[in-house]
């Protein structure tokens, strides 16, 4: 349990629990099989980031002041960000990779007083003007471009006793997470303080972490979770914003030299590390779980897992987005029992069975708002609709953004928030969810409609196809569908091309998609790597039908 409404206090809780107990390990450099490191304990990060608070107090930084922030992994990244909490800042966390016109924009929404930033990021603010008009104050971790603003090293107190806590409620915000903006526009999904630590109990649950585990998390909001979770953290040597391009040997080394307990990645860095370890027939037994999240896990990816794990060790694939994590989860151990089977026949991919402290309804697909529950209708078992959740973790609002609030969330009765997850999905006999694709990607065809991971699933499934796509050109309910694939890298495209095209002759859901693309490289989001990007793909593959086909739909 956390002992107060605010988030920072399960890092106090920690530091009085397992003062001298590791909380962060830093690898510096590798030598054979071992690695040289920086160790910090709960009491010293705990130490560190109360003095932070202290810092920020001291330079004005009020409670509710907005914080843009932009570190990367590191002692810096969890004092500051835990600083931020303690001192009752609003931290706004968003991805570098999204691209400096968007991030200019999600800066620009959120108006942050206050920018923290390594010496580049602060670079690239002064240059692009991002935060213009807004940004008052800025810390820089790191050397300070033209000597403007204050040095992180200067803010942390030498005595923090002067600190004083301000008083956080569970509704007050405690953070801005903007979305990848992968299927539309990116968004401010405001945290309350009660969203995370309900976040940190029902991870804690749903997987049975202990204090004292290992964790290498390669995600690095995820990495968040593991001080409150009294794991430590071994942060890995990598690019955050490339895992698929990750170093696999890099990270075996660390879960080996470390005895790492607990993994966290994408989908695309568990496909990269199951690769490399199934191509040597390596084993992780440190191994108690893995968690990988952020978009659907292809089966083969589980089963590769599967056979370097230890006996008793499992991989986990929750479901929930930003706005709602987690709302289900599966073992991988399940999944090899039966259910992938399920994905490579046109099910969609199943999920797993929604968390006790969750509701979940699938309603009929509507693209308009839905101000009330009332108004939203629940479809049969076994029947395509939205996903919807309420729970302890699923938000509320968009920052500044009243539409978008009013398309995603819905009210009960009983006045509790109900979030449309934009995910397509249906419920089985056992209960247990399918996800079978984003509303806004569906395909709408004048014989009805198609559903991208119910489709791709079949196509996936045939040997040395990488991964595929499917997209609608056209106007919608008049739309073309088309299949992209990507062919396996040592597959000949050509022959991959007729292998697919015969194979989807053989199921009805496919047969009738008479336009059957190849593509080098699908593209994929910037966070994760693995979000498929369909609404540029549909304009590729416009450019590459005949225009008669599309007039004649």
């Amino acid at each position: 349990m956390i002992d107060s409404d605010n988030i920072a206090s399960a890092l106090e809780q920690q530091a009085r629990l397992q003062p001298e107990g590791i909380a962060l390990i830093v690898p510096q450099r590798r030598v054979g099989e071992r690695w040289l490191d920086e160790r910090f304990s709960y009491r010293q990060l705990d130490d560190l980031s109360q003095r932070l608070a202290a810092g920020l107090q001291a330079s004005g930084i009020v409670p509710g002041t907005r914080v843009a922030f932009m570190v990367p992994p590191s002692l810096e990244f969890f004092a500051l960000f835990f600083a931020l909490f303690k001192a009752g800042c609003v931290p706004v966390l968003i991805d570098p990779g999204i691209g400096t016109k968007s991030l200019k924009s999600c800066l620009g929404e959120a108006c942050p007083e206050v920018f923290i930033g390594i010496s580049r990021a602060q670079l690239a603010r002064m240059l692009l003007g991002w935060g213009r008009g807004h940004v008052r104050q800025t810390i820089t971790v790191g050397p300070r471009p033209f000597w403007r603003g204050l040095r992180y090293r200067d803010l942390a107190m030498a005595d923090a006793t002067g600190f004083v806590p301000p008083v956080v409620g569970p509704d007050d915000p405690a953070a801005i997470l903007f979305t990848s903006g992968s299927t539309g526009i990116p968004k401010g999904v405001v945290y309350r303080h009660r969203h995370f630590a309900a976040q940190v109990r029902l991870v804690r649950e749903a997987y049975s972490i202990q204090p004292g585990e290992v964790d290498l998390p390669t995600f690095p909001p995820f990495a968040l979770f593991d001080p409150a979770l009294g794991m430590t953290t071994v942060i890995p040597t990598m690019d955050f914003t490339r895992p698929a391009r990750v170093d696999p040997d890099m990270l075996v080394s660390l879960i080996r030299h470390y005895r790492v307990t607990n993994l966290f990645g994408s989908p695309a860095l568990m496909d990269t590390l199951t690769r490399h370890l199934d191509a040597r027939s390596m084993t992780l037994p440190t191994l108690k779980r893995v968690l990988s999240a952020g978009a659907p896990v292809p089966p083969r990816v589980v089963e590769r897992m599967h056979r370097a794990l230890p006996a008793g060790a499992d991989i986990h694939t929750p479901y929930g987005a930003t706005e709602c994590l987690p709302v289900a989860t599966i073992s991988g151990r399940e999944l090899a029992e039966g259910l992938s089977q399920g994905n490579r026949g046109g099910l969609g991919i199943c999920v797993g069975k929604p968390l006790d402290a969750n509701r979940v309804r699938v309603i009929q697909i509507n693209d308009q708002a839905l101000p009330e529950t009332a108004s939203a209708i629940s479809v049969a078992a076994g029947e395509i609709g939205e996903i919807c959740v309420a729970g302890p973790t699923a938000t509320d609002t968009y920052w500044r953004r009243q539409e978008q609030t009013r398309l995603a969330k819905m009210i009960d009765p009983r006045g509790v928030v109900w979030h449309r997850m934009g995910d397509l999905g249906r419920f089985d006999e056992q209960g247990r969810l399918w996800y079978c694709g984003r509303k806004s990607e569906r395909v709408e065809t004048a014989d009805g409609a198609l559903y991208t991971e119910c489709i791709e699933g079949r196509i996936n499934a045939i040997s040395g196809v990488f991964r595929s796509a499917l997209v609608g050109v056209g106007d919608v309910g008049r739309q073309v569908p088309v299949v992209i694939v990507e062919p396996e890298s040592d597959r000949e495209p050509e022959s991959c091309r007729i292998k697919v095209a015969q194979a989807m002759q053989l199921y009805s859901e496919t047969a009738s998609i008479r336009h059957l693309l190849l593509h080098p490289s699908l593209p994929v989001d910037i966070r994760h790597n693995a979000k498929i990007k369909r609404g540029s793909l549909a304009a590729w593959a416009a450019l590459r039908l005949p225009a008669a086909a599309i007039k004649q739909a």
